[in-house]
């Protein structure tokens, strides 16, 4: 499903260029759950973003799902976002002048999906949050942010489900609602998940674990999903 060779990314500073992430290659099998843990600034969130194709690699191969993320423009990966990929932030990232409903319609419009309200009002009622489709960001408990935020993620079915620190700004009861909802849509639809999290209760319920330290990946710690 993921597969990276030698994947680098530099940044250009007013000191020279600053490599973030050394030449990191490793595969993520369809349907997999993978935690990617390591101390702030290790290069977590910069992998992250590289796989679902937010950014570009400085040198290297990425391969989603078969197709060469490495050798396209925005507008390709953007496209190929809209058809394989969910992303949650840990910031939620909602648009505030939106409904919940109409912030999970989103990605469905965009992507010329039928019926989008129908599809958001079942998801939507998936999280638990049926009851919350006409109110705001504003309006809504982190918990249920965030809740509306993987709805958002989810809604158009991806293959594969980026989350940065998805449980990072959320207290232990809804941090308890927001994982197990992340492993159901994972088990129940067979979706890669990949996440970033300084969570050990949450990472140790992936199958795997990758340790990130200074820009490079150490061994992966396999291990069988409680």
């Amino acid at each position: 499903m993921i597969e990276t060779k030698a994947i680098t990314k530099t940044v250009s500073t007013s000191e020279g260029e600053l490599q973030i992430l050394q030449p990191i290659s490793f595969h993520v099998k369809a349907g997999e759950s993978i935690a990617i843990v390591g101390a702030s600034g290790s290069g977590k969130s910069t992998l992250l973003g590289l796989l679902a194709g937010l950014d570009e690699v400085s040198s290297g191969e990425i391969m989603l799902d078969g197709q060469p993320l490495h050798t396209m423009d925005e507008e390709k990966r953007a496209r190929l976002r809209g058809e394989k990929v969910g992303f949650i932030f840990q910031s939620f990232m909602l648009v505030q002048s939106l409904t919940a409903l109409e912030n999970i319609m989103l990605p469905a419009e965009i992507n010329g999906l039928k019926n989008p309200r129908e599809k958001a009002l079942e998801i939507l009622q998936q999280v638990g949050l049926g009851h919350r489709a006409h109110h705001y960001p504003n309006q809504l408990s982190g918990g249920e942010q965030q809740r509306v935020a993987i709805a958002r993620a989810f809604i158009t079915q991806p293959k594969i489900l980026f989350a940065d620190e998805p449980t990072g700004n959320l207290d232990a009861a809804n941090s308890d609602k927001v994982e197990a909802l992340l492993f159901k849509l994972n088990k129940d639809n067979n979706t890669t998940l990949v996440l970033v999290t300084h969570d050990t209760e949450l990472a140790n319920k992936c199958a795997r674990q990758l340790h990130m330290q200074a820009g490079q990946l150490s061994e992966s710690s396999l291990r069988e999903a409680s």
